[in-house]
This record gives C-alpha cells, structure tokens and sequence, in this order.
C-alpha cells in the first residue's frame, strides 16, 4: 500500500471532474507545470497541500490516498440501510448509515455484503418481554472461528453488542419494531435475518 498520494490517483480524479491541469492548478494557486510534475512522478505534493487538493477534486482524504471516491446513496441516513466494516486484523466494527471510506490497522475496509444464513449458520430469535434473546446454540466460539458481533437494527437506530472468542454467542437486543439482526463469522461473513415483528403496547 502508498502510504502517500500518487500521481496517477490525481491525474485520475482530475479528469474524473473534468478538470485541466491549469484549471486544477489555479484551485491550488500552483503552477500548472507543477500538476504535471506530480502526475509524472517527477514529484509530490506538499503535505500542507494534500487537504485543498482533495477539496479541489470533491473527494475526502482516505479517497485521495486510495484512490476510490464513495457516494453515499442514503443521504436521508436510513438505518435500515446500515453498511458493515470489519477488519481483518484487529476485528474493529464500524456501522455507517451509507456508504463510507474506512481504514483500520492499514488497511482499506470493504463494505460487507449480508448474506441470508445457512444452515450452520441461522441464528435463534426468541422475543421476550420487550427484548430479543438472539443466541446461536451450536456455533463455535474459539480464538479461530467466533460470532464477532449481533446487531438489531431499526429505520431509526442500530444496537450492537460485541462478542469475543471463549464466551457464549447470545446476547439480548432491545425489541423497537421491524427490522433485522446482523451477526458476523469471522469465517464466513456476514448474515442477516429478518426480526419477529414488535409492537410495544404501551405506545398510542
């Protein structure tokens, strides 16, 4: 991985926007010979200059390094619509309500894809007084193959409850109406199950 921004990443989003090497160098207040130079390789741009060249070219920093511009598409933040990133390394879980660019421990985070569960793999919901008891009974839980999380999401929030190698894999999860529970295998991936349908009825 480059730990800095290459030429061919700003010549690639120069031209994604349409942009001249003039016109990107006059965003800059640089000369346009000096675009060049960083596009060739004959040189790179100064750290004080990395935050304005992103702006210049509409994308956030991590895009400026990776490359690889994000569009969130769930601009009304949607929880149902949560994307899961895991990392490989440390097993760090970040929940975005949309796409994002995330890294941990170096590495560029995926967006995981939830996939409906096998048969190794579907989880056991029961609803009980206002609470999801979700647990899955016969899934491993050592240091090489474990639940890492559960989550309950809803259209307005996401409850998640991290798990770890060696401890059960049940959790209770707060019941607030349709939604889905996610679950992770550090194997496997990602799952997700529809949960049993809550009305709370104290609510009018």
């Amino acid at each position: 991985m480059n730990p800095y921004v290459t030429g061919q990443t700003i010549q690639m989003l120069r031209e994604k926007r349409g942009l001249t090497q003039k016109q990107l160098a006059e965003l800059l207040f640089v000369s346009d010979k000096t675009i060049s130079k960083w596009e060739t390789g004959k040189g790179l741009p100064d750290i004080t200059l990395l935050e304005p060249l992103a702006q210049a070219l509409h994308v956030s920093l991590p895009e400026l390094f990776s490359g690889a511009t994000v569009i969130n598409q769930n601009r009304s933040a949607n929880m149902l619509k949560t994307r899961w990133y895991v990392c490989p390394v440390c097993g760090n879980v970040i929940s975005a309500a949309g796409e994002g660019a995330f890294h941990c421990c170096g590495i560029a985070l995926p967006a995981l894809e939830a996939e409906e569960p096998d048969s190794c793999h579907k989880a056991e919901i029961t609803l009980l007084d206002g609470e999801y008891h979700v647990r899955m009974a016969d899934h491993p839980m050592t240091k090489a193959h474990y639940i890492s999380f559960f989550a309950a999401v809803t259209s307005d929030r996401v409850t998640l409850v991290k798990l770890y190698p060696e401890q059960e894999s049940e959790t209770r999860l707060p019941a607030r109406g349709r939604g889905w529970l996610y679950y992770c295998c550090n194997q496997h991936g990602l799952f997700r199950m529809p949960l049993p349908p809550y009305r709370n009825s104290k609510a009018r």
